[in-house]
């Protein structure tokens, strides 16, 4: 008999009662200057979870954020929740740069995690009412109808049964390593009769290569679907008759790793071999959650977590039935009898009829606002350069792609037209670095010149220079983006693109590319950028020197402002910039998606900071950035948020719009922004999330935004 010391290994929180701030840990946090980063993070998907349990959002798109929330946090747990930890491991020595106390912050991550699965809980619940309602009916293995069970059976046997392999885990002297992103069934194996000693199984679900949804047979009118899941637990019997059990019981486990890749500076390892080994490593990084189905039998429960050697100081969460509802991004559409609305694409009115596009962005800068506007344009204007017999040479940069990238096969074709092609791929995109060395290799055997970067600092620049003979002399075209160039995400990711052939523009893009080409790297090269705002070289100081002329004009009584539209914001030094532009009375708009580490209201201020965040059907993730500059406005699009990394760290590019109608539209996208009132939320010192409330006409940023675009395409 075994004894049940489950309830001494798990630690308390798993009662499902958050836990509450101690005093010192208030303490801890209030004495800091700015909001505690993780904190904040977790704030942002707390909104993404607001979206989800909003009943005027469609039913679709509340799984949708279902989903987003459950993605959202697993990486959050892979990366931040595993460097806390890291931090705890090392102790003092890791801790010399930071003011919080690690502890205490995962401390407080528990406790709001917990509070928020309830929360996530509760609407899934409503969500699975809301769905039968509309004849949607999700069906486990105990459901189904005769006809249902052949169905099921039958697709067991045709596509299930060969990709999974169960492990008797029990017998094996060294537990696998679970995959990180990967559900597991945990099935629990005996006899009705009692007669044979029970034991323990785990099955991979294979939801990499099949569907997580699989659509039953069902009535007219209705929806019936099942969960691989329970394809394979109705199966149970069937996949271990081998074995004589006749009496079954699983649950769903998930294990999330440490996913932070070890990548040393040592420039006598290829990066190629050091993110090889890293990512062979990341697969068995150290767990850093591990969440069950809180009716899990107890003592696989107890036997699960020692083998994973786990302990009360790791993350262990009950959840429900099912895991990994990232997955239900991906539910499948076509069983809503109410059509997804979704707003028809816009081609720039500049872009309309014409046969080339390099020759519109010839006579004028031309500034694309996806997804409003079609990213077909981008790919249009890489395969005219592909095919243009005067097109001699492109050069563009690449963080994340598609993965079918129409990008991909331009600057293919483009080198089998006899141009020289060089991309910037930046192997080190977190969670896209299998994906990018394939196309590493892909791009290297057709001829692709392909360059990695910077030892110990990222390429996240979005730019690209295509050159052009015109007579004798030669034409340069190209565009500064806030956007990866990836076609899939560009229909849901609200960015701004400056196609330009400017001179100015053209000549510091060269030469960002021929830092990154340069053996050595040398800074030298991006000294002599002019109109580019280039981190790790200018940015930082240019945007200081931008805040501070306006709090010069605060302080002698002039008209003094800033707008900033950003994903996050958690760079100590332009935060405490920016609290001094507050003080001086200069009237500071924030516009920020997810981290905002920024109070925003003090008694010693003149002005408080207006900040807001906007979480809707698109994803708000260009930055932009507008400094009042005694009423000659400067304004600039960015690849960079502002946050250490990206302004220290990193490879990134801001350009000014100088065209008056250009940067125009850009304010009066911005004040759109601003004025709206409806999927808003109030970015305060508590990160309550309260949702902005004014009298007067509903404004929805997202609709708004659409309509301006649409006006000045067709009228």
């Amino acid at each position: 008999m075994r004894s049940d010391s489950t309830a001494a290994i798990l630690p308390a929180p798993l009662k499902n009662k958050p836990v509450k701030k101690t005093t010192k840990l208030k303490t801890a946090f209030a004495k800091k200057k700015t909001i505690v980063r993780d904190i904040s993070w977790l704030s942002f998907n707390a909104r993404v979870l607001q979206e989800a349990a909003d009943t005027t959002v469609p039913l679709y798109e509340r799984l949708r954020f279902l989903g987003i929330f459950s993605n959202n946090l697993d990486e959050f747990f892979r990366v931040r929740v595993a460097t806390l930890k890291r931090m705890v491991a090392f102790g003092r020595s890791a801790r010399m740069h930071l003011e919080e106390n690690p502890e205490l912050i995962l401390e407080e991550i528990q406790s709001t995690v917990i509070t928020q699965q309830q929360e996530f809980d509760r609407i899934w619940k409503e969500i699975e009412e809301e769905l039968k309602r509309d004849h949607i009916f999700l069906h486990t293995e105990k459901q189904l109808n005769r006809e249902q069970q052949k169905f099921v059976q039958n697709y067991f046997n045709d596509h299930v049964r060969t990709n999974i392999i169960p492990l008797m885990v029990e017998s094996i002297p060294n537990l696998p390593y679970l995959r990180d992103k990967s559900i597991y069934l945990a099935v629990v194996l005996a006899k009705e009769d009692n007669s044979v000693r029970q034991t323990y199984a785990l099955i991979e679900i294979p939801t990499t290569v099949l569907p997580r949804f699989l659509i039953l047979p069902s009535k007219e009118g209705e929806h019936d679907i099942m969960l691989m899941e329970d394809v394979i637990r109705f199966n149970l019997p069937h996949i271990f008759s081998y074995f004589g059990y006749d009496k079954f019981s699983s649950s769903i486990i998930k294990v999330t790793r440490d996913a932070e890749l070890d990548i040393d500076n040592d420039i006598a390892t290829p990066l190629i071999h050091q993110l090889e080994k890293g990512l062979k490593a990341r697969r068995k990084g150290k767990p850093v959650r591990f969440i069950y189905d809180h009716q899990i039998d107890p003592y696989l429960l107890e036997f699960l977590i020692r083998r994973l050697g786990l302990s009360k100081k790791d993350n262990l969460l009950p959840g429900g039935r099912i895991h990994n509802f990232k997955d239900f991004m991906d539910f499948p559409d076509e069983v809503f009898t109410r059509e997804r609305m979704r707003r028809k694409t816009l081609i720039h009115p500049l872009f309309q009829n014409v046969p080339s596009v390099m020759s519109v962005i010839r006579e004028q800068d031309v500034m694309l606002h996806t997804p409003y506007h079609s990213f077909d344009t981008i790919i249009d204007l890489l395969r005219e350069a592909a095919m243009d017999p005067q097109v001699t040479t492109i050069k563009i940069t690449a963080y994340r792609l598609a993965k079918n990238s129409r990008i991909i096969n331009a600057l293919i074709n483009a080198v089998r037209n006899g141009k020289q092609v060089s991309v910037v791929l930046e192997l080190r995109a977190r969670f896209d670095e299998e994906a990018n060395l394939k196309w590493k290799e892909r791009l290297e055997e057709e001829g692709v010149k392909v360059i990695y970067g910077v030892p110990g600092m990222k390429v996240h620049a979005k730019i690209c220079v295509i050159k052009k003979r015109s007579g004798n002399s030669t034409v340069q075209y190209g565009f500064v983006s806030t956007g990866n160039l990836n076609e899939r995400t560009a229909k849901v990711y609200g960015d701004h693109c400056l196609l330009t052939s400017d001179r100015g523009i053209m000549a510091d893009i060269n030469r960002i590319f021929r830092y990154l080409e340069s053996p050595r790297h040398d800074e030298r090269i991006l000294l002599q950028c002019k109109t580019l705002l280039v981190s790790p070289h200018n940015m930082r100081k240019s945007y200081l020197r931008l805040i501070d002329r306006e709090i010069r004009n605060a302080r002698h009584k002039k008209p003094a402002a800033i707008t900033l539209k950003m994903n996050s914001l958690s760079d100590d030094i332009m935060i405490e910039k920016l609290y001094e532009a507050a003080r001086a009375g200069v009237d500071v708009k924030l516009i920020i998606r997810g981290i905002c580490c920024a109070y925003t209201s003090n008694k010693k201020w003149k002005k408080d900071i207006e900040a807001i965040s906007i979480v809707d059907e698109y994803l708000e993730h260009a930055r932009v950035f507008v400094f009042h500059n005694g009423g000659q406005e400067k304004v600039y699009i960015a690849s960079s948020d502002w946050m250490t990394r990206n302004l220290d760290h990193r490879v990134e590019a801001a350009v000014e719009i100088v065209d008056p109608v250009i940067r125009q539209e850009l304010i009066e996208i911005l004040n759109i922004q601003l004025l709206s009132n409806v999927k808003v939320r109030i970015l305060d010192n508590e990160q309550q999330n309260a949702y902005k409330h004014t009298p007067g006409r509903k404004v929805r940023a997202q609709l708004e935004i659409f309509k301006y675009l649409h006006d000045k395409t067709y009228n």
